[in-house]
């Protein structure tokens, strides 16, 4: 499914993302805790150029430092996936984004360091005037959504400490993993028309913590 980045082309995504048929709720939920990432399609550094935004964390911080991510977070108590999606989006790249900006959601992700990650795919348009919190950001990125959707970039592999495929996706120079990866994937495996499951692709090691 191609993307075009006007009022057609975000009602096309929008239709097309709550078509998707989600997994349910996964039951491990309520002993878990809940976070939130932002699939936000906007403009790239090309003008009309459909891409995701993607962030380099701080080297600073106490987890996965300098590690390629959707801008998300923990959700705060009371707060639904979508409510904390925007608020991430707003305290880490300064892009803020009405509540109908929100598009969808994809499959939830739960991770070994005992998260469920919801993705939430965000209509951002022609964003301008992000600025990286120091704090959290190192760099903002936009990734060519035609890039994302290029299969050679993609591999599998597996690891002695699992059964479950360890999930691979190059960016640019630069090689991320799950759950990044996952939603990546599935984000350009449900533009492709192919529903594909990524609950069960596994993390590296390093990420299990």
């Amino acid at each position: 499914m191609p993307i075009s980045l006007d009022a057609a082309g975000r009602a096309s995504l929008e239709a097309f993302v709550a078509s998707f048929p989600l997994l349910p709720t996964p039951p491990e939920i309520a002993s878990l805790k809940h976070a939130a990432v932002a699939l936000v399609v906007v403009e790239g550094e090309q003008a009309d150029e459909p891409s995701l935004l993607l962030t380099k964390r701080s080297p600073n911080l106490r987890t996965h430092a300098a590690q390629w991510a959707l801008p998300g977070g923990r959700c705060d108590a009371g707060e639904t996936p979508e409510q904390a999606a925007l608020r991430e989006l707003h305290e880490e790249v300064a892009l803020d984004l009405p509540r109908e900006a929100i598009l969808g959601r994809l499959d939830d992700y739960v991770t070994r360091s005992g998260y469920v990650i919801t993705p939430v795919v965000v209509w951002g348009g022609r964003a301008d005037g992000l600025v990286a919190n120091p704090d959290e950001v190192q760099s903002i990125h936009f990734l060519p959504i035609e890039q994302l959707v290029d299969p050679s970039r993609l591999e599998f592999t597996t690891i002695p400490e699992s059964e479950r495929p360890v999930i691979r996706l190059r960016i640019w120079d630069n090689t991320i993993h799950a759950p990044t990866a996952a939603f990546l994937h599935q984000f350009a495996e449900a533009l492709a028309g192919r529903v594909t499951r990524v609950a069960e692709m596994e993390q590296p090691v390093f990420a299990w913590r």
